[in-house]
């Protein structure tokens, strides 16, 4: 299985390092070397990005849990700091069993969850399997149950040759989220930061798969991996769940935050009116504060 070596070296990292100062370590992993941010000390909280985030999407929340935390951020294979392998099977349940892999070997014991985007069905695929390692759970803008909805701006990107074209040729994807799902424009340094992992055609090829990999019908093979997760889902129920949600997502709208109460009904739920998909960027001054005192204990 061939490796890119597309990864950015420390020194790479020097012009985020200010925004990124963080210790990062690794675990191998079968096709490739799983990133990870590990910091701090204390109750471990593990938090999850989505596609085409990185754990840069996590340096504020970071930043302020180390101190009574040990904050675990991993990379997803094939994103940010981890190994880009070219041939991978970059599907949702690769991704959680490398999040299994990591967790089996730091052996944290109970950990607090926080998600977004493909970082809900990643993390939840994992909780539900481990409901008894679960101790509270924070959703931002996210999923982990199947909708018919898919954003034409998403939709264009997943054939083959004009999603190829988009997404690793012209880096569409990510770049267009840098301006699209945040309603605060970035500076131009959190722009870098975002970016930065995903130079080049091959460093990109994650990004593509995780789009090819919603699933759309039953036909798709992630399809009842999804479903299976959703099914398994009341299994949290009894577990303190908060959800923080950027409520102008174009992508994950409302109809998703909808769902997640439907699942969770005694769910607190706070919703940032002009907040978008990457609701840690526009809203970090009320949320990162709300996060802490949930995972303390109090909302």
């Amino acid at each position: 299985m061939q490796e890119t070596t597309d990864t950015p070296a420390a020194d790479d990292l020097a012009p985020i390092r200010q925004l990124y100062p963080f210790h990062t370590a690794t675990l191998p992993l079968a096709g490739g070397t799983l990133s990870y941010v590990d910091e701090g000390a204390g109750p471990p909280v593990v938090l999850l990005h989505g596609n085409p985030t990185w754990s840069f999407y996590y340096r504020r929340l970071i930043a302020a849990l180390r101190p009574r935390h040990q904050v675990i951020a991993p990379d997803h294979m094939g994103c940010g700091l981890s190994a880009k392998p070219q041939d991978y099977l970059y599907t949702l349940s690769t991704h959680i069993a490398n999040l299994t892999a990591l967790l089996d070997a730091l052996q944290l014991g109970p950990v607090d969850l926080v998600v977004h985007d493909w970082g809900g069905a990643i993390g939840m695929g994992w909780a539900t399997a481990h409901p008894e390692l679960v101790r509270r759970i924070v959703v931002l803008n996210s999923a982990a149950f199947l909708s018919p909805r898919l954003p034409l701006r998403i939709a264009v990107c997943r054939p083959p040759l004009l999603g190829d074209l988009l997404v690793r040729g012209l880096n569409g994807f990510a770049v267009g989220a840098t301006l699209m799902a945040v309603e605060r424009p970035m500076p131009a340094e959190v722009r870098r930061g975002y970016l930065l992992p995903y130079r080049n055609w091959s460093s990109r090829v994650a990004i593509q798969r995780f789009v090819r990999d919603i699933p759309m019908t039953p036909a798709h093979p992630t399809w009842p991996v999804v479903d299976g997760i959703d099914r398994e889902l009341a299994a949290l129920r009894r577990h303190p769940l908060l959800i923080l949600w950027g409520g102008r997502d174009w992508c994950f709208s409302d109809h998703f935050l909808s769902g997640w109460l439907q699942r969770f009904p005694e769910a607190a739920a706070v919703r940032f009116d002009d907040a978008g998909h990457y609701v840690l960027e526009d809203a970090h001054e009320e949320l990162v504060p709300r996060v802490a005192r949930f995972l303390a204990g109090s909302v």
